[in-house]
């Protein structure tokens, strides 16, 4: 699956890109035909100032999830453990019906 990472207002940090490839690539076999995830990472100015948001594109619907933590690991996490089941729930519905 292709990994599209953008960073919002802050600088890249390559640490931090190649812990979002390595959870994303992960995300391919929860759906069939997802091609693409996007991950958004930006710092806001809240406590929880961490913001990650991951869009998966499959064929005929998207998939999005936004998570907020203190640090962007914890963020990231989350939100791909979130897009897990997003995706499971989808796949099992798209069989059943």
């Amino acid at each position: 699956m292709e990994t599209e990472i953008k960073f919002l207002k802050i600088e890249r940090d390559e640490k931090i890109a190649a812990f979002v490839e390595k959870k994303a690539a992960k995300l391919a076999k929860f759906y069939d035909g997802a091609a693409k995830a996007a991950v958004t990472l930006s710092d806001l100015k809240e406590p929880d100032g961490k913001c990650v948001r991951v869009t998966v594109d499959a064929p005929g619907q998207d998939f999005l999830i936004e998570r907020k933590a203190k640090s962007f690991e914890d963020a990231i996490d989350a939100a791909i453990d979130a897009m897990k089941e997003k995706l499971t729930r989808a796949k099992e519905k798209r069989i059943e019906g």
